[in-house]
Formats: C-alpha cells, sequence, structure tokens
C-alpha cells in the first residue's frame, strides 16, 4: 500500500467520496477483508461510516467530527474504522441502512453503524454532531458509551445484533401466497389519500421526486380510465417544474424540496433523478402535447449532456450540494451556485427586464426563501416561477409572446453569468446501472422528441458500457464503476438490471439486433448471479463474506426496486423473443414479492406496472420497411408520438433484424412492405387490423386511450 504521511489508507481508492476522507486523521479502511481481520486481531469493534460524495450532511459530519482530531484519536484508539461510498456498494449499504432503520424507525446519511467483526450491527444512527445537540447525543458521548459497553456488556451487544439481524431476515423471507386481485387499485387509492391538492405531490414536506409513482399512475390511468391518476401525474409535474427544485436556468433537477411547495431544494443533483424524471416528462408530452413539458425534458438532456458527460461518451454521477458563495470570497455552503441577489440580477439584465425577470421568477429584494432556519440563504433568491407569461403579459400591459422572449434572452444572459462561478463537485465515477437509465431516457427522447442526437448520445453510451464496464474474460459479467481509465467492483443486481431496460429502450427505437442480444446475454448473466432458486425473484447482490444477509429491496423509491425492473424486462424479453420461460420467470419473481404487495402495495408500484403489464392483452406494432427509408421512419415516429406503456413494436425489415425476431416470432417470416412502400401491423390480443401504410392512418388505429364505458 503507497500513502504518504498525510494520508490514510482511502488515498488508494478510485471513489471520489473516499477521497475526500483521504486526508483525515482517522485511520480510515476501505471496505474488505483487511479492516475486519484486524478487528478480529485486536478484538475491536468496527465504526461503519457510509455516505457519498454530494452529500451535505455527511460534508458537514467529515468537517466537524472527522477533521477533529481528538475525535479521530478516540476513533484510532478504539475502533477499526472503515469508510463506504454508498453508490459503489449499495449492497453494503442496504444491510446497515435496514439495521439503522430497525433501531430507530428512519435512516439516512451519513450512515454510522458499530459492528462486530464479523459483520453483525450493534447500534447505529445517521448524522452525529460533535457535541449534543438537535436532540442528539455528541459523538465522543457515543464513542466512550459504545466502548464502555464493548468492555463490560458485550453479551448485551451479541443479543442486540443477533435480534437485528432476525429482525431484517424476516422481512426479507421470501413470500407465501399469490398477489390479491384488489392490490393495484388499493395502491392505487393510497396515493389519492396521500395526494396534496394544492400543491402537487404526495405526503408533505419533505417532497421528494418519485418517478415510479408517475409511471404508475399514468399505467393505471390507461388501463382503466381513471382521470385522477393522469391529475395528479400531471399537477405534481407542473409543480415541480415551476418550483425551485427545477434549475430554470441551466435545466435539470434537485434531489428533492424541504418545503412542501418545491421552493426550497437540496441542491444536489443526480445522474438517476434526470434520467427518470426525463422519462415522465415524455410521458407527460406524449399524452398531453404541451409544449412546456417538452421545454422541460429538453432542459433535462442539455444538463446532462453538457455537465455530466464524459469524453468517451457515458455519464457521470452526480453534482454536490455544496459549492462556493459568489458573493463572499471563501464561504462555501449548500446552494450558493444556485442564489442570487436582486441586486446582481437588476446589473446583469437591466432595470426593464430585471422587472419583469424578476416578477416571474418570484425574486425579492430581501430574498425569497421562506423559512430558513439557519440563516443559510438570507438575502438570497432560489429561482422559481411565481408568476405565468400570461399574468406578467397583464402586470406589463404587452404579449405572451413578448414576455416569453424577454425571460428567454434573460435567462441566457444570467447563465452566462452563473458559469463564470465556481461549480460545485462533480462526482465523475461512472455507474452501470445509472448509465443504464439514462440511456434508455436517451433513446426514449431521441425518438419522441424526434432527435437523432439524443439516439446517438445514447448508443454511444451503450458502447462504452460494452467495452469498459464489460469484463473481458467474457460470460457477460458487469463491473458497477469506472473511474480514471479503470472499472471496478463486481456489477450488482441493479447494474445488470437498470442497463438491460435501457438497451430494450435503445432497441425499441434503434432496432438494432445486436442491442437485443446484449439484453439477452445480460439476462442469463443475470439469473446465474443473482436468482434465488428456492425463494423466486433475485438477491441484490452477488454475496460478499464481509456482509451478513443477502437482500431484496422491497421499495421502489428515488430509484426503482432492481427485482421491479427485472420482471418488467423479462415480460419485454418474453414478447421480442418468443420465449415464455422468461415470462414464467417474471411471474415467479412478483409472487416473491407477494407479502409486501398484498399489504402494502404503494411501497411497489413500479413492480405493479410489470403486474399490469402480465394482465394485459398483447399489443404490438409490426413496422415492415427498410430500415432508413423515409417512410418507415415515419411509421415509425407515429407509435413513438403516441403513450402506450406497454405496446411490443417491432421492425421486420427484411434483413438482419427480421431474422434475428422469426427466429422466436415465426409469424415475422411472412410479413412483407405492400405496394413496395413501408407497412404497418397494428395487432392487438392476436388479431390484426388491416396493414397500413399512411402515417396519419396508423395513428387513428393506434389512437389516444378512449375513456372506457361507464
Amino acid at each position: 500500500m503507497q500513502r504518504s504521511e498525510n494520508t490514510n489508507r482511502l488515498a488508494n481508492e478510485q471513489s471520489p467520496y473516499l477521497l475526500q476522507h483521504a486526508r483525515q486523521p482517522v485511520d480510515w479502511y476501505p471496505w474488505g477483508e483487511e479492516a475486519f481481520a484486524r478487528a478480529r486481531k485486536e478484538d475491536r469493534p468496527i465504526f461503519l461510516s457510509i455516505g457519498y460524495s454530494t452529500c451535505h450532511w455527511c460534508h458537514v459530519m467529515a468537517r466537524e467530527s472527522f477533521d477533529n482530531p481528538e475525535i479521530a484519536r478516540l476513533l484510532n484508539q478504539w475502533f477499526v474504522c472503515i469508510k463506504v461510498d454508498r453508490e459503489e456498494r449499495p449492497d453494503v449499504d442496504q444491510v446497515y441502512m435496514a439495521a439503522v432503520q430497525t433501531l430507530n424507525g428512519s435512516g439516512g446519511w451519513p450512515l454510522s453503524v458499530f459492528l462486530f467483526p464479523d459483520g453483525r450491527p450493534f447500534y447505529g444512527a445517521t448524522y452525529i454532531p460533535p457535541e449534543g445537540r438537535y436532540g442528539r447525543p455528541g459523538f465522543p458521548d457515543i464513542l466512550r458509551a459504545v466502548h464502555r459497553a464493548w468492555q463490560g456488556r458485550r453479551d448485551e451487544l451479541r443479543e442486540t445484533a443477533a435480534g437485528l439481524i432476525r429482525a431484517i431476515d424476516t422481512d426479507n423471507r421470501p413470500g407465501r401466497g399469490g398477489i390479491e386481485a384488489g392490490a393495484v387499485d388499493r395502491a392505487f387509492r393510497s396515493l389519492r389519500d396521500s395526494f396534496d391538492h394544492d400543491q402537487g405531490g404526495f405526503w408533505t414536506a419533505p417532497k421528494f421526486p418519485r418517478p415510479v409513482v408517475f409511471d404508475f399512475l399514468l399505467t393505471y390511468w390507461y388501463r382503466t380510465g381513471e382521470r385522477q391518476a393522469l391529475t395528479m401525474t400531471l399537477a405534481t409535474l407542473d409543480a415541480m417544474a415551476r418550483g425551485g427544485i427545477h434549475d430554470h436556468l441551466g435545466g435539470g433537477f434537485h434531489r428533492y424540496a424541504v418545503d412542501r411547495s418545491w421552493r426550497v431544494p437540496h441542491f444536489e443533483k443526480m445522474l438517476y433523478d434526470q434520467a427518470l424524471l426525463a422519462d415522465s416528462y415524455l410521458d407527460a408530452l406524449q399524452i398531453t402535447g404541451k409544449e412546456g413539458y417538452r421545454r422541460v425534458v429538453e432542459g433535462i438532456f442539455e444538463y446532462v449532456l453538457s455537465v455530466l458527460r464524459d469524453p468517451g461518451g457515458a455519464f457521470y454521477s452526480a453534482e454536490d450540494a455544496d459549492s462556493d458563495d459568489p458573493y463572499r470570497p471563501g464561504a462555501h455552503g449548500e446552494g450558493r451556485y444556485y442564489l442570487w441577489t436582486e441586486e446582481d440580477i437588476v446589473r446583469t439584465l437591466g432595470a426593464r427586464p430585471a422587472e419583469i425577470f424578476n416578477y416571474c421568477y418570484g425574486v425579492d429584494f430581501d430574498g425569497n426563501v421562506p423559512a430558513d432556519p439557519q440563516q443559510e440563504f438570507s438575502g438570497r433568491n432560489i429561482l422559481f416561477r411565481r408568476h405565468s407569461d400570461g399574468e406578467a403579459a397583464a402586470r406589463f400591459g404587452t404579449k405572451e409572446r413578448e414576455i416569453g422572449e424577454s425571460l428567454a434572452h434573460s435567462r441566457r444572459f444570467l447563465l452566462s453569468r452563473r458559469d463564470r462561478r465556481v461549480r460545485p463537485h462533480l462526482d465523475d465515477k461512472i455507474i452501470t446501472a445509472w448509465n443504464g437509465l439514462m440511456i434508455g431516457a436517451l433513446a426514449r427522447g431521441g425518438a419522441i422528441l424526434r432527435r437523432r442526437d439524443l439516439v446517438d448520445a445514447a448508443r454511444r453510451a451503450a458502447d462504452f458500457i460494452e467495452a469498459h464496464l464489460t469484463d473481458p474474460a467474457g460470460a457477460g459479467l458487469l463491473f458497477r464503476r469506472y473511474r480514471g481509465g479503470t472499472a471496478g467492483l463486481a456489477g450488482q443486481l441493479d447494474d445488470y438490471a437498470f442497463l438491460v431496460a435501457g438497451l430494450l429502450d435503445l432497441y425499441r427505437v434503434q432496432q438494432d439486433p445486436e442491442l437485443l442480444q446484449r439484453a439477452v446475454c445480460l439476462t442469463g448473466t443475470m439469473f446465474r448471479l443473482f436468482e434465488d432458486g428456492e425463494g423466486g425473484g433475485f438477491f441484490d447482490s452477488m454475496g460478499d463474506g464481509t456482509i451478513p444477509l443477502r437482500l431484496k429491496s422491497d421499495y421502489d423509491g428515488a430509484e426503482p426496486a432492481p427485482n421491479s425492473v427485472a420482471a418488467l424486462n423479462l415480460f419485454r424479453l418474453a414478447d421480442l423473443t418468443g420465449n415464455e420461460q422468461w415470462r414464467q420467470k417474471a411471474l415467479r419473481t412478483m409472487e416473491a414479492f407477494a407479502p409486501r404487495l398484498n399489504s402494502f402495495p404503494a411501497a411497489l408500484v413500479a413492480m405493479l406496472c410489470a403486474l399490469e403489464r402480465s394482465r394485459d392483452e398483447p399489443r404490438q406494432v409490426v413496422v415492415v420497411g427498410r430500415r432508413q427509408a423515409a417512410d418507415t421512419r415515419k411509421l415509425l415516429a407515429a407509435v413513438f408520438a403516441i403513450y402506450d406503456p406497454n405496446r411490443t413494436l417491432l421492425l421486420a425489415d427484411g434483413a438482419e433484424n427480421q431474422e434475428f425476431l422469426a427466429s422466436g416470432l415465426p409469424m415475422l417470416r411472412d410479413l412483407a412492405m405492400r405496394n413496395n412502400r413501408a407497412t404497418a401491423h397494428v395487432c392487438e390480443n392476436f388479431t390484426c387490423r388491416l396493414p397500413v401504410t399512411d402515417p396519419a392512418a396508423l395513428r387513428g388505429q393506434l389512437g389516444r386511450r378512449q375513456e372506457p364505458a361507464r
């Protein structure tokens, strides 16, 4: 191990988060056998700290405690200290987050856990202050108390650890029985009852974007005609787009809002949020045709392609919540990069444009943050849409078009000025799973927005993963992380499931059989590495001798649970290949989660989307035509213009793709163009309508969702 006197063992790691802690006086170890061996040899407990590089409170705890020589002395004297990047090792984070949630009823990051040398947890918390405050004991007090308990009451700690492992294991037992018929309707009612009719979103503050909920509600609306499902989704998307959680200058969305009205964000920007929210706004655009949704989603893609894209074509993980203060040199804090003073805006734009901009974006002379207990945002403004273009036109006695042009001009000027500030820290590691999500979003975006550059960006990222994050030894093995020219860490279930989902979305657009073959290969590897042959479904990780349990996530949160995505992938692959065994595997995966789906179905809304697909009548569009011909592209564009969450699209190109598909779907061999023109066949429940060659006729056959007879 090579490290200087001023660094600890983390200096040799690739993770930006671990490297942030490499110069601390704490004698940190990365997760691995070396740390556990020392703990066993010296009979010490382990202190485990889990976080990620763009986490605000992780920075706070690092500054207050891990940089503190006296706290570091206590840690080094009594504990073996391990630091983990949760984005690199979600399997480690999953187990110990479950332990802390079991102990305390809640969790979060930074995660602080005390373990036996065999990895069993016995005490844990999240952020711990350096001295008692916020109703929390101070970190030195906790360290002394744990040390005393280790010396004198170890049997009690063993009992606590055994109880925690039993509780987590019990919650993760395989399901018994089937999924109740009313689970989908009960999930809808649960979301309906928690909906905030005034501000959009669900429950109260803080409010987190949860795009899987939008997927579920739109699927539910499409199947049942329940307009409230559509209304709740669009109202929330509209509120988020107006709010401060949306970066109105640079595009994209922050992690979550701390308030009910989406005005005050937690300022970090995550790749997975951009991908999943892009999909949600694309759905809204397909359904409504409203240009506002187009502008939002194009802003997301502009941000991702300009800031988060690696020169090789893949995508970085995140930008930090904290940043340098442009108004106070040397100061640093949350969201500083994004905040404005009213004086700065007037100076930048001039009086009249600034008056219009400040009216529309809620800018006040004294600042506009309504609740600021820490006085972090005093005198500063977070941009949000307080007034519409129409309201501004009435206020200033002009036309909406002129207001729109003025605001667009002002946004460009302010963005140019903001670009001269010091950007937040960029976590430039490339995570396979999150790239899979972005590949899918870009592919869909390119097809729906009719932008070839987005499809090309998706393909370039997919090829990067194939070249740099796939084990050259073969067998379809994935690495999880790439940084600094090096790939590392075994792929987790979400890496396989999310990448397969992205490849299937890209295949739907490009109809390149190589993409489908990659998805098939990766799915086979996923079965080999993760399948639970006894209980059904898939473990989230490959297993690690230092982790006490292998778990299966049963909550579709900011990201969907990997099993939910895997189940939907299997249904899609069965439809594309005719392999009914995969359909049966998908059904068995969902049955493994029957207890969760029956007791709290709103927890697994992405899996309910897979369940809806399993109950749907098969719907296909087969376009017969030459791949690059204009008439073929027009028919494909007609399909992408209309929202239908479960329709399968196939291209019979008279060449490689048609032959590959026909090996599992023999009926494709007999399809041909009519009058030498690209031809579409719309089939539902194994019955096909008359073939059409005109895009308008195809749109008519596809239709928009019709309200069912009541």
